[in-house]
């Protein structure tokens, strides 16, 4: 697979760039700062580029099997728009090189998800520090819904830096779910996993230990 995963330079990106690698996919490795990718691999192209610049986009985006965006900044009161601009960028882009496979990482508190992260999560951390940013992650997968691509939307529960346990729950009826802890490291198997054998398209599977 020639895969691109857009935030590669952290967290649950980073994670899909090593294991993808492991795999013996090519990857794109695209992030604003790739110096912090720290890999060198045959298989690894690193690409600097902004996801609100669609011209760098429409630039990178060909010749690649799918997409995976997992952006993520720091909790701020101010309006919000990367993850929506750059999706539809990003979404825009892949229209252009009739690429159609898509999967987006959000996180517990969109869509349906919101109110299943329990008291703390629900009532303080999310409406009062994330609230700018869970807005405009709404706005996100409004258009990944909207876009007529074969997307999945990846919502993780609460993220830790432990190592895969392959023991994810994957929840799309979330009718009595309460999301609990899940490591970065089982949040990329997953997505690999998914692309490799996809079974939640136009799905947004929560997951969680």
């Amino acid at each position: 697979m020639r895969l691109l995963v857009i935030g590669a330079s952290r967290g649950i990106g980073l994670q899909v760039v090593h294991k993808a690698l492991d795999q013996g996919h090519q990857v794109t490795a695209c992030a604003r700062a790739v110096t912090e990718i720290g890999i060198s691999h045959p298989y690894l192209h690193r690409q600097r580029a902004d996801v609100l610049d669609f011209f760098a986009l429409q630039r990178i985006v060909p010749g690649h099997d799918a997409v995976v965006i997992s952006l993520g900044i720091l909790p701020t009161f101010d309006k919000v728009r990367l993850f929506s601009e750059g999706t539809r960028n990003l979404i825009d882009a892949m229209h252009a090189a009739h690429i159609k496979r898509l999967i987006v990482v959000t996180g517990i508190g969109t869509g349906d998800s919101r109110g299943h992260g329990g008291f703390f999560y629900d009532k303080l951390f999310q409406p009062f520090v994330l609230r700018t940013i869970y807005k405009d992650k709404e706005r996100q997968e409004g258009l990944v819904r909207k876009s007529n691509l074969d997307w999945t939307i990846v919502r993780p529960g609460f993220l830790t830096n432990g190592d895969a346990t392959h023991n994810v729950q994957v929840h799309t009826d979330l009718q009595g779910v309460v999301a609990g802890k899940v490591s970065r490291a089982d949040v990329a198997e997953f997505i690999l996993h998914e692309l490799d054998q996809p079974r939640y398209q136009q799905k947004t599977p929560l997951l969680s230990y």
